[in-house]
């Protein structure tokens, strides 16, 4: 018999998150545009978590938004100023107060960033003008990543989750949002990892890992486990970084 799972944070109830969250509010509304690969596969997905802790947040399905009814709603509404967070030259960086609040308008301050790797993500944005079309934003990250269950593809590569909590630094520095609690999501990001390792080491848990983790900058991709497939969104940092994938 399957387990009982919780379809909130897609976790066995047992071991269920949303008992321990507290989402918190935030001026800037959030929308995750989630590959269905994330959706369906990734169970311990940095993206569901990262929305369990916002309240206004909220996760979008699919690959080309442009027929995406939900989304075009919310790129339609006078009532938000929708951006992408996405690098590349035409980035406004938060981190350097490059999207002054007077330039909102009283409009509500919308952010949409792609949840999939980077591969996925790319063909994402190919999909959707709409998205192209948007003004971009993006940020310094004030650390590297912490994932340490998964490689990032580059240096100054981040998981969803991560990207968030900068993006929320970021606005908070430049007067667009406040971020009363900074550790929520870091220490959420931290306990998942920690229960995956735990289970890793754990001999009693057959087919859930073979060996255990390894560290990060040791690891070889393995076939159809490429770094190049691991979700994350890249930063200034990587964009400007040698190698880094062209915007």
């Amino acid at each position: 018999m399957s387990r009982v799972t919780c379809y909130r944070c897609f976790w066995p109830q047992p071991l269920c998150w949303c008992g321990s969250i507290r989402p918190m509010p935030t001026r800037t509304r959030f929308v995750l545009l989630m590959h269905p690969k994330e959706f369906k596969q990734e169970k311990a997905g940095t993206g569901r978590l990262t929305h369990l802790c916002l309240a206004d947040s909220e996760i979008q399905v699919g690959t080309d938004f442009d027929r995406h009814e939900e989304v075009q709603a919310i790129l339609r509404d006078p009532a938000n100023h929708p951006v992408l967070l996405y690098p590349g030259p035409t980035a406004r960086n938060l981190s350097l107060g490059e999207l002054p609040p007077a330039e909102l308008g009283g409009r509500r301050l919308v952010v949409l960033a792609l949840d999939a790797t980077w591969a996925c993500a790319r063909k994402m944005l190919r999909l959707s003008p709409t998205l192209q079309a948007l003004p971009r934003i993006m940020f310094t990250p004030t650390a590297p990543s912490r994932f340490v269950i998964k490689q990032q593809p580059q240096a100054g590569c981040l998981s969803t989750l991560e990207a968030t909590h900068e993006t929320l630094l970021a606005l908070e520095q430049s007067g667009l949002d406040a971020y009363p609690d900074k550790a929520q999501l870091l220490d959420l990001f931290d306990r998942m990892q920690r229960h995956q390792i735990a289970c890793a080491l754990d001999p009693n848990r057959g087919g859930y890992r073979r060996k255990p983790y390894g560290e990060p900058g040791e690891r070889r991709p393995s076939r159809g486990n490429s770094a190049s497939r691991r979700t994350f969104i890249p930063t200034a940092s990587a964009v400007s970084g040698p190698g880094a994938p062209a915007d």
